[in-house]
């Protein structure tokens, strides 16, 4: 996604993109959903009661949100414009790759994958083992998965720019399978606002 895009998403000028996945299915959001407060966000945060590594931070929505309560967070991203916004609005961050060298690896009391992120790099159970070894033991990763019922797919994902990005879609209801195959396990599921989430946590 384009550095222009985001700029227009946190000044709420409305720039939808529509993304192409591998299945033939198209999905049209708009980014301001990434830079604002959406419902279901507060129960998601409760959860994160101590150090956190949010992944995959995007313009530091949540991650801004709880610097700004006081818990110590980290937010990483691939994008440069992305973790310059995040510090604007008062959250650390950094420019990393989540398979790469991250700090505090083996430390971290929370982990999230929020808005989907659970399909970043189009491969859920490599990115789960990468979580578990972030994660400090007895730690929780909190994920935002599909809806149940919808269809998982993994590949490279197309945007209306030609863009294309290594990305998964994992329902809600496939976690519990995925979780077992990755020496995780689910300790709690929940929705609101139409969005679903999950709690992991290592065997």
């Amino acid at each position: 996604m384009s550095a222009a895009t985001l700029f227009d998403a946190m000044f709420r000028r409305s720039a939808p993109v529509t993304v192409r996945h591998p299945n033939g299915a198209e999905h049209r959001f708009d980014p301001i959903a990434w830079c604002h407060s959406r419902a279901g966000d507060e129960a998601l945060l409760a959860r994160c009661a101590g150090p956190t590594l949010d992944v995959g931070c995007g313009p530091g929505r949540l991650a801004g949100a709880l610097a700004g309560r006081g818990c110590p967070t980290l937010g990483i991203d691939i994008s440069e414009t992305a973790v310059r916004l995040a510090r604007r609005r008062g959250a650390a961050a950094l420019r990393r790759d989540v398979f790469g060298r991250v700090p505090g690896e083996g430390r971290w009391q929370h982990l999230l994958l929020a808005d989907g992120n659970i399909g970043i790099g189009g491969d859920p159970a490599r990115l789960l083992r990468r979580c578990r070894r972030l994660l400090a033991p007895g730690g929780r990763l909190h994920v935002e998965a599909a809806a149940p019922g919808t269809a998982g797919w993994s590949g490279a994902a197309v945007a209306d720019d030609g863009s294309r990005l290594p990305w998964a879609c994992v329902p809600v209801d496939d976690l519990a399978a995925l979780a077992a195959a990755t020496a995780m396990r689910v300790l709690d599921t929940w929705t609101e606002a139409d969005r679903w989430f999950a709690t992991l946590t290592a065997h």
